[in-house]
């Protein structure tokens, strides 16, 4: 796997965060599809317990959703998130990650986020990526494959 990520995206509080910020620094990019839903919730307030073990791995955590800033302000907040939730309102980083396409729910298809988790290392290359995942235990797998490497 090679997948280069790029992106300038916008956080919770209107600041700009890119991948150039990031570079030389590990981290664990999460998509979510919506701020304040139960999955979401579990997924995100799960990496908000292990924060400490992932900073300690030398990981840095980061949330991305379609969900305009204001959202996820309020979602960061809501669940006392300890780590920045980014707005790919017009999801140009998903669909580049393979994290956008076509999905099922209810019997029903139509296009969106698919919750999926990717390992970026020090020069911006995806080492692993986790695809259409589920919320409950996913960090739990993450940490499996990272921590205990």
């Amino acid at each position: 796997m090679s997948d280069s990520v790029s992106f300038q995206l916008t956080n919770q509080n209107g600041d700009l965060l890119s991948s150039a910020d990031l570079a030389g620094r590990k981290y664990v990019m999460f998509f979510y599809p919506r701020a304040m839903t139960p999955g979401c919730t579990t997924e995100s307030c799960d990496f908000r317990d292990s924060y400490a073990e992932f900073g300690q791995a030398g990981y840095e955590v980061i949330g991305v959703s379609p969900d305009p800033p204001s959202r996820n302000a309020k979602f960061r907040e809501k669940e006392g998130l300890n780590f920045d939730l980014l707005s790919d309102e017009d999801h140009a980083l998903a669909e580049s990650l393979g994290a956008w396409g076509e999905k099922k729910m209810y019997g029903k298809t139509s296009d969106g986020l698919i919750r999926s988790t990717f390992v970026v290392d020090e020069s911006g290359i995806v080492t692993k990526a986790y695809r259409n995942v589920r919320a409950t235990g996913h960090v739990a797998r993450v940490q499996a494959d990272l921590l205990e490497a």
